[in-house]
This record gives structure tokens, C-alpha cells and sequence, in this order.
């Protein structure tokens, strides 16, 4: 049984049913973003958020806007989605932006945005600089601003290419600034050099002077696991160190075959798992021929996978077998069940705590009095009584998820059908 109180609007209308729950400790101020604690990125409330997804490649393929359902329908919980700034790519258009992050939030997928065309810089003649990528991001901030909770921003892709000598402790850590600066409030993703596989690692080496140099600290790396993780050793002393140090890492790119080398795709998954480190899959559909071997389905039909893509989606460790929706879209959401004809209608969950959930629905006729209950499966328990229609439950668990829902009963107390269930879901408590 649940050991719940309630009060309604300022009456206190049910004692709670033991002393120690009579009150709720006040919640810590909260960021509204996406942000890091503790080494481990979390969102807005307090919830980890360990991040399993796909790459789309927007750049090449601006009209395939279905892709984003089909990617949630695959188990994904999140999409990195690159973006051209008009050196090696065409650029992406601040509509386009706006129009992803809305396609991300409709399909309740945390969004990471790429600035693509620094890959490579110093090798690939076409690519550009750490520096247009700050400048590219800041002439994206009005699309951008208020979205902290679903998007974060990926600075630059595979800034350098190989070698041990690139400026990136230096560029890195002032693009870090300067985004500050600028007004950006969403967790920053950094990438690692060489190509994004860390081959000299200068970014693990390193990361602890990077991660200084944001004043907020809500900074996550980035590595990508192509031929150099070609074994199981490889790929576990690398996310040992970042898990070691304290230090949010993300598995932005990997690949089941590389031309370059054969990544171990089985132990990144794995070793991903036992870290609690999020990882996305590169990528869904629309490489050329010659990397065919990258997509996840064929041609962008989802009914069509490829071996890659049953390995990544339903495979030991795939996105389809342990990854959970980001807390923002499910808390206050509705249940499996419709509500029937004569039921309470509108219940919402409108403030969620660790130890508080506040509840409003419609009010019906005069007289009528609600019973909020808890639900268990098939069972149920009786919370409270009450005559008004909003509601705050106290003494509830942090890090929990409980389902709600409501009764009606009119002046002859003849009880209603149930809502509709919402889902509320606690942070930790801090």
C-alpha cells in the first residue's frame, strides 16, 4: 500500500498514513536541460538518460521525415541527425533545424544535432573549422533556445583526422566557451579527433582539460568505434577510463564492417551495456553502394532490414532490448487503456518531484467527489478522496514509476468508470 497524502489547493484533505511521509523534502532547483552529473548524463529532472539510437543522414536526404517515427517504432529512444554548414555539405536551413527538432520531440526522441562538415579538418581539403562550426551553431540559436530538454548540440564531427598533434585541447575547449558565451544552455557534445576514433588519444588523455573549460560542465564526449576498436580489449580499456574518471562519454558512431578495419561491434555493444553508455548505430538507410554495408534497412523500408540492422536492433544488447524512453515524454502521458463514456476526463500530470506528483483533471458537475487511485497491473489502491479536481500527492518515492487515475461519484455516490491512466515518473532524490 502506498503511503500517499494529499492536499488540494491549500487544505491539507488527507493525512498521510505514516509520519514520516507527511511532508516531501523541497526539490533542488532543477536546469531545464539535458545536463551531466556525477560523470553520467541525466536530463532536466534527475533521471539518467543512457542514450540508444541511429544516425539519419539529414544532409543527403532532407525529405525522408518518416525516417523519425520509423527509428522510435525500431526501440531507439534517441536519432543524431548530421547538418551541413555549406563547406563539405549543403547547408541546413534554419527551417530545416526547427523542423527536426519538432520531428524529434513529435516522436519522442532525444535529438543530437551535428555540425558534419569539420570532418576530417586537416586532411580532407573540403572541411572546415572548429571556429565556422561555433559560428554556424550561434546563427542557429533562435531555432534552438528552449529546446535544452530533448536537444543536444555536437559541436564538430571527427574534427581533425589522424594524428597526435591537432590543436583540439585548445579549439575544443574555446568553442566550449564561446557557445557559453553566446547563450547556449543545452549539454555540449565534443568529438574526438582522428576521425572521431581517438587513435593518438588525445581526447581521453585529455578530456578532464576540455570538460574545465565549459562553466557549466555539461559537456559529453564523443568517440567513434570503427577499425580501431577491432576487439573486445580495445573497446573496454577505452570507456573504462572515461567510466574511471568520471567523464559522460556517448558511442556517437559504429558500424558492424568498416573498410578500414573491422570494428568488434559485439563488444562495443556489450561493454556499452555494462557502462551504462549510450551508443548510436551508423546509420538508417541511404549510403552509397559501396557502404551498403552501413544501413540498417534497405532503402529506407523499415520492413527491410539488413544483417547490420537486425544485429544493431534485435541482437544481444541492441537498442530494442534495454533502452528507455527519456522521462520527458512519458511523464504525464496516457495509458494503454481509453477512457469509457462518463469517466473523468483530462488527467493530466502538471508537476512531478521526487517525492510529489501533482494531478488535475476536469471538474464535473457541483457535488461530485473524486477517489485517485493507484494502479498495479490489473489491481488497484485507493489513495484519497477529494472534491476538488487538482491534487498533490506527497510521501512518494524518488526514481519510481507509478500510474494514476481517477473516479468520479455523483450526489447519490454512484461511482464512475475509470480515467484514463497517466503515467507519472519521480526523479532521484538529490
Amino acid at each position: 500500500m502506498l503511503a500517499l497524502a494529499l492536499t488540494a489547493a491549500a487544505v491539507v484533505l488527507l493525512p498521510p498514513a505514516t509520519p514520516a511521509s507527511a511532508e516531501a523534502a523541497p526539490a533542488a532547483a532543477l536546469s531545464p536541460a539535458i545536463r551531466v552529473r556525477d560523470g553520467r548524463l541525466v536530463e532536466a529532472n534527475g533521471s539518467d538518460l543512457v542514450l540508444r539510437g541511429v544516425n539519419h543522414d539529414f544532409i543527403w536526404y532532407p525529405d525522408k521525415n518518416g525516417v523519425f517515427a520509423a527509428i522510435k517504432a525500431a526501440g531507439a529512444n534517441a536519432v543524431r541527425v548530421p547538418l551541413g554548414m555549406g563547406h563539405q555539405f549543403r547547408q541546413t536551413k534554419p527551417e530545416e533545424v526547427a523542423t527536426i527538432a519538432s520531428l524529434c520531440r513529435q516522436n519522442r526522441l532525444v535529438c543530437i544535432l551535428d555540425a558534419h562538415d569539420t570532418t576530417g579538418w586537416g586532411q580532407d581539403k573540403k572541411a572546415t573549422t572548429i571556429a565556422e562550426a561555433v559560428r554556424f551553431w550561434t546563427g542557429l540559436l533562435p531555432q534552438l533556445r528552449g529546446q535544452e530538454d530533448h536537444i543536444i548540440i555536437n559541436v564538430a564531427n571527427e574534427p581533425f583526422g589522424v594524428g597526435g598533434d591537432w590543436p583540439w585541447v585548445q579549439q575544443t575547449s574555446d568553442a566550449l566557451r564561446r557557445l557559453r558565451a553566446a547563450g547556449f544552455r543545452h549539454t555540449l557534445m565534443v568529438d574526438a579527433p582522428g576521425w572521431g576514433q581517438d587513435e593518438a588519444f588525445v581526447m581521453r588523455d585529455n578530456a578532464a582539460k576540455v570538460r574545465a573549460a565549459d562553466p557549466t560542465g555539461n559537456t559529453v564526449f564523443d568517440v567513434h568505434m570503427y577499425g580501431e576498436f577491432d576487439n573486445a580489449a580495445k573497446v573496454n580499456s577505452y570507456l573504462t577510463t572515461f567510466a574511471r574518471n568520471k567523464l559522460p562519454i556517448i558511442i556517437g558512431e559504429f558500424s558492424g564492417e568498416h573498410q578500414w578495419g573491422d570494428p568488434d561491434e559485439d563488444a562495443i555493444m556489450a561493454y556499452a551495456e555494462a557502462h551504462d553508455v549510450g551508443y548510436f548505430g551508423w546509420s538508417w538507410s541511404g549510403n552509397q553502394s559501396q557502404y551498403s554495408y552501413l544501413d540498417l534497412v534497405h532503402n529506407f523500408d523499415p520492413a527491410s532490414r539488413t544483417a547490420w540492422g537486425n544485429r544493431f536492433l534485435t541482437g544481444p544488447n541492441g537498442i530494442s532490448t534495454d533502452t528507455r524512453e527519456a522521462t520527458i515524454f512519458r511523464n504525464g502521458t496516457a495509458g494503454a487503456s481509453t477512457a469509457p463514456r462518463g469517466a473523468p476526463v483530462q488527467l493530466k500530470v502538471v508537476d512531478v518531484t521526487p517525492g510529489t506528483v501533482r494531478l488535475t483533471w476536469k471538474r464535473g458537475t457541483s457535488g461530485t467527489t473524486y477517489q485517485v487511485v493507484a494502479v498495479h497491473g490489473a489491481s488497484e489502491s485507493r489513495i484519497v478522496s477529494t472534491g476538488s479536481a487538482d491534487v498533490t500527492l506527497r510521501g512518494l518515492n524518488g526514481s519510481t514509476e507509478y500510474t494514476f487515475a481517477v473516479y468520479a461519484r455523483g450526489l447519490l455516490g454512484t461511482r464512475s468508470p475509470r480515467s484514463a491512466p497517466v503515467y507519472a515518473i519521480t526523479p532521484p532524490a538529490v
